[in-house]
């Protein structure tokens, strides 16, 4: 008898520490399941600051223009923040080597290798790339924005560099993540990270991961009395 199999697509950006704290939540509920069900995880396109210029900004500069904090309040955030990665088991560094600024980077790029590599070696590929980018930008501060970066990271990942290289020059790869963004648009999806679990139920956040382990057991029962 076969296992019963939930897919969730996962709306998400690299910039976004909450998703990283949302996707150890939710593996840490697919851990708890074991191999008593099947669950298929796909990441899908969102961009938080899509008009950010290829060079980046800093992360102080940027939150300070969005959200108008002070000094302290920008500090205190980071506090909070990388206490709460680190309870969740996703620890975050606050500075780069030497302690260059922590950056925010235009994520497009990004997005196109991951769709990318989702459609070269599938879903658990992919996720073990997108875990790798997450990484590199909240602990090691590696320039996720660039093109060279991303293709050494997906390199470091088992995939074929010249092939990403290739597939990040078609024309027809943007046009397919741009495609993908606005299917999030379309669908309701404002924030992430936003988990979509059989492409109808919506568990927006960063949840326990009570909620994810609950939501799979009931999709998966509810698939079976539907068979």
């Amino acid at each position: 008898m076969s296992k019963p199999k939930v897919s969730v697509d996962i709306w998400s950006d690299v910039m976004c520490p909450w998703c990283a704290i949302g996707y150890a939540q939710f593996a840490k509920a697919v851990a708890r399941l074991g191999d008593e069900f099947e669950v298929e995880a796909r990441w899908m396109p969102f961009e938080l600051n899509p008009d950010l210029p290829p060079e980046g900004r800093t992360q102080a500069e940027h939150l300070r223009e969005v959200y108008g904090h002070s000094e302290e309040e920008l500090a205190a955030m980071r506090r909070a923040m990388l206490a709460r990665a680190e309870v969740v088991g996703f620890p975050m560094t606050e500075a780069g080597p030497g302690g260059a600024p922590a950056m925010m980077w235009n994520t497009f790029e990004a997005h196109k290798v991951l769709r990318w590599a989702l459609a070269d070696r599938g879903p658990e590929a992919q996720t073990r790339l997108k875990v790798a980018l997450l990484e590199a930008h909240f602990r090691d501060h590696r320039r996720v924005g660039e093109r060279e970066v991303l293709l050494d990271i997906a390199a470091e990942q088992g995939f074929d560099r010249a092939k990403a290289a290739g597939a990040l020059d078609e024309d027809a790869l943007a046009i397919a993540t741009r495609m993908e963004e606005q299917r999030g648009r379309d669908a309701g999806i404002n924030s992430v990270p936003s988990f979509v679990f059989a492409g109808r139920y919506l568990v927006p956040g960063a949840q326990a991961p009570e909620v994810f382990e609950a939501t799979i057991r009931k999709l998966a029962a509810m698939a079976q009395g539907e068979a």
